[in-house]
Formats: C-alpha cells, sequence, structure tokens
C-alpha cells in the first residue's frame, strides 16, 4: 500500500489509553501485582503504543490523536512531550461506549473524509504493520475489527462514511460478547467487517508471561 496520500484523507489513529497512576489502571493486575506495579506496566504499554502511533504520524500515514481518561487537557500535555503529527486529549465523561463514539466524531471534526481507527495500550507486541494492515482493509469494508481472545477487539477501525453510533451504544462492555455482538449489528447493517488476526490483551497476570518472557 502507498504511505503517501492527500492529508484530509489520511486516517486517524485514536489511542484509548487510561491516567498511569497507581491505584487507578490496570485493577485486575493491581490485585495480584499491587497499584504500583500495574501503574508501571501501564506506564510501558502506554510508552510503547504512542512510539508506533509517533513513528506512522511522522512518516505521513496517519494522523494520531491521544486519548487520556483519568486526567485533565492540561495533565495529559504536561505528561506526554508533543510530537509531530500527535495530539493528546482528555477523554469525554460517559461510559465507554459514549467516550469511543465521542472521539470517533472528534476524529472526524473539520476531517468528514478520514477514516478513525481506535486501539488501546494493551497490546505489548504492535507493530506498525498491524496498522498499515488495518488502513489497507479499511479500502475493502466500512467496518474493520481486530478481535481478542477474550471476547472483546484491540482493533476497531471505521471507514469515513459509516455512522459511528450503531458499533458503541447498548454494548456489554467488559463481557465475552462485545466483538460478536458488534459484527452482528455489523452484518444486520448490510457490512461484512474485514478481520485481524485474533490477540491477547495485558489484563490479568496470565497475559503478562509472552510478554515478561
Amino acid at each position: 500500500m502507498s504511505l503517501e496520500g492527500d492529508a484530509a484523507g489520511l486516517p486517524t489513529l485514536v489511542v484509548m489509553t487510561r491516567w498511569p497512576a497507581s491505584g487507578r489502571c490496570k485493577r485486575r493486575l493491581a490485585q495480584t501485582l499491587g497499584d504500583d506495579s500495574a501503574a508501571r506496566i501501564q506506564s510501558r504499554l502506554i510508552s510503547h503504543t504512542v512510539a508506533v502511533a509517533a513513528s506512522l504520524a511522522q512518516g505521513g500515514v496517519l494522523e494520531a490523536r491521544i486519548a487520556v481518561s483519568g486526567a485533565g487537557p492540561k495533565a495529559c500535555r504536561r505528561w506526554m512531550a508533543p510530537q509531530p503529527g500527535v495530539s493528546i486529549n482528555a477523554q469525554s465523561r460517559g461510559g465507554l461506549g459514549n467516550r469511543l463514539c465521542h472521539e470517533v466524531l472528534r476524529a472526524r471534526s473539520g476531517r468528514p473524509a478520514s477514516p478513525v481507527i481506535l486501539i488501546g495500550t494493551d497490546l505489548p507486541d504492535l507493530h506498525q504493520q498491524d496498522l498499515l494492515i488495518a488502513i489497507d482493509k479499511l479500502t475493502c469494508s466500512p467496518l474493520v475489527l481486530g478481535p481478542s481472545h477474550d471476547g472483546g477487539y484491540w482493533l476497531l477501525g471505521l471507514a469515513a462514511e459509516e455512522d459511528p453510533h450503531w458499533a458503541f451504544h447498548s454494548i456489554p462492555w467488559g463481557t465475552d460478547a462485545v466483538c460478536r455482538l458488534t459484527v452482528e449489528r455489523a452484518r444486520h447493517r448490510g457490512i461484512t467487517p474485514e478481520l485481524l488476526s485474533w490477540r491477547n490483551d495485558i489484563d490479568t497476570v496470565n497475559d503478562l508471561q509472552d510478554w515478561l518472557a
């Protein structure tokens, strides 16, 4: 695929993450490892994800936005040094579905012709190629999903013309039905999603084994 293109049509990558403060992130990990260790793991995961996003942004492949929950806009900007092609903002209020939908709409503000890709920060093995493949698949389908083994998804991409509301509202977040229901809703709308490879999020101590090894 070409890495060049009109800036107005470049995809926007939104990285959804939580402020890496002790006691305020990775709570399932914290139950076993303690708050401080969980926060350090969260910080490492964020650093890796942002580095991958920034490298593609600086190469003109996409624009990147870091959307943070648990901290205000000023704290977010102090925490992360400015990088070319990367902006940072606080997530909106409300449940996860509302926040995801709002970030899609915010990314499209002023750039309605741009597809939007959402990812989290739970993939220590995230690579540039994962995002390049997702961008390429968005040329074939209005919806791209990266399914997770826990029943959720590690990536969701929406083409520029696709209304985001149906993909996020009334979804039972945190259950093993998230990806399945998203696919069912898409097919009900006549959309055949493009699927990426299955991956495993970092949520529990068991999920850390390969990373630590």
